[in-house]
């Protein structure tokens, strides 16, 4: 795999400027909080606020970049002697995706009983994840946002009352699609369990439902998780957030009604609205 000129840049330290980088990457690197914005008139540029964390997010999010950790590389096999492997092996190091509940789920591995039920203030790690099967009457809810996700407890009134609302098991596992691969929704897809996607509410939130989970899961076995408070919410939300996010997701539609009319809000208000307002403090 090529590193592009504009991350090797990035994590030497440099600043980039924002045309460089694939608008997708870009998005992403500032959600996670990566990149410090730099802003020259109404031109824009980046520059890493931590080179090691910029790193560790890119391998995780794919192991080829597992290069930018060696320092030499002129030869294959000065390649080998860094990292083991001329060819840099495309197995990941650790495959699979974090779970988390607020109560025990009776849960298999490998064939065998397993029980999820992390103590506050941790979460599971599930690698095996072919062989990981839960029962049917749990509810699945996938939370973008790491620090949701850690602190679903903080979280249990607000999800408790949407389920109610909407008829739905009160059992549930919440999951994460952290490292970001696809072994979330392959797994997704290999039970018949509901998927609730729970993430920002802003176009670039519904633009990861609609391309990452409904695209492959169907309508019928996802829904976009939409608080009735979400209208009073937006109003005071960010601006700048829907600004730098109306260039490339401006066009977005849905054919269902209650996510259309969320686009539609969001266009009204030209605001965008973070989960993390949910965790109760």
């Amino acid at each position: 795999m090529a590193i592009s000129a504009s991350i090797q840049a990035l994590t030497a330290g440099e600043t980039v400027a924002g045309s460089r980088i694939s608008n997708r990457l870009l998005t992403e690197l500032i959600q996670e909080g990566l990149l410090q914005i730099i802003i020259h008139g109404s031109r824009k540029s980046y520059r890493a606020n931590n080179i090691e964390a910029l790193k560790r997010f890119l391998i995780d999010k794919d192991e080829n970049y597992r290069i930018l950790n060696v320092d030499n590389f002129d030869s294959r096999s000065s390649m080998a002697s860094e990292t083991g492997n001329s060819k840099l092996v495309t197995v990941r190091s650790y495959p699979g995706f974090p779970v988390n509940t607020y109560e025990p789920i009776e849960c298999r591995l490998n064939e065998e009983p397993f029980i999820i039920n992390p103590q506050e203030g941790c979460f599971l790690f599930v690698s095996d994840w072919r062989t990981f099967t839960i029962p049917e009457d749990v509810t699945i809810i996938g939370i973008e946002n790491m620090e949701n996700f850690r602190k679903v407890r903080q979280q249990r009134l607000f999800f408790d009352e949407y389920l109610h609302k909407h008829r739905l098991s009160q059992k549930v596992l919440f999951v994460s699609r952290y490292p970001q691969s696809t072994d979330l929704r392959e797994w997704l897809a290999s039970i018949p369990n509901l998927y609730i996607h729970f993430g920002d509410f802003d176009l670039a939130g519904i633009h990861i439902f609609l391309s990452e989970f409904q695209k492959h899961l169907g309508i019928g076995r996802t829904s976009l998780l939409i608080p009735e408070d979400i209208s009073s919410r937006l109003s005071y939300g960010s601006t700048r957030r829907y600004n730098e996010q109306y260039a490339r997701y401006k066009n977005i539609k849905s054919d269902r009604r209650e996510i259309q009319q969320l686009i539609d809000l969001i266009h009204h208000e030209r605001k965008g609205y973070d989960q993390e307002g949910y965790i109760s403090q």
